[in-house]
């Protein structure tokens, strides 16, 4: 018998319930609207995936940037390229006040990090380098 349970048949006819096709419908109108609105993702969206929290500091270096996040008494670091290109020499390194500095050095195409630290309410610091190209948040609360 049918009772409107998704995917089942009505009728007896081999036909899907209609209820059934509403919610993929719905979610890729969903999808598509997202896309028209918001548009595709790159840049500093390469950063923010990479780092839970919100942003609170981006600061620009030759060849790329260093970004900041905090959220839910954690803190992330990340330094990203400006292009994925040749690998060369990148670092990032993320310190809460009073705790000891983490990082991440390396020989990357694309970024390095992210490190995440545990802050709690404590004001934070990052440094980010691309090449030799150095730069820092200074103390961020």
């Amino acid at each position: 018998m049918f009772d409107g349970t998704p995917g089942e048949t009505s009728g007896g006819r081999g036909r899907p319930n209609r209820r059934a096709l509403l919610g993929p419908a719905a979610a890729i109108t969903a999808m598509a609207a997202a896309l028209t609105v918001f548009g595709p993702t790159g840049g500093t969206a390469d950063a923010a995936a990479a780092c839970a929290g919100r942003p609170v500091k981006a600061v620009g270096l030759r060849g790329g940037e260093l970004h900041l996040f905090k959220g839910n008494g954690y803190a992330c670091a990340v330094t990203v390229a400006d292009s994925a290109g040749a690998r060369r020499q990148m670092s990032v390194t993320i310190q809460a006040r009073g705790g000891a500095p983490a990082g991440d050095s390396g020989v990357y195409t694309q970024r390095a990090g992210p490190i995440t630290v545990y802050s709690g309410t404590r004001c934070v610091r990052a440094t980010g380098a691309i090449s030799g190209s150095s730069a820092q948040t200074g103390w961020v609360c």
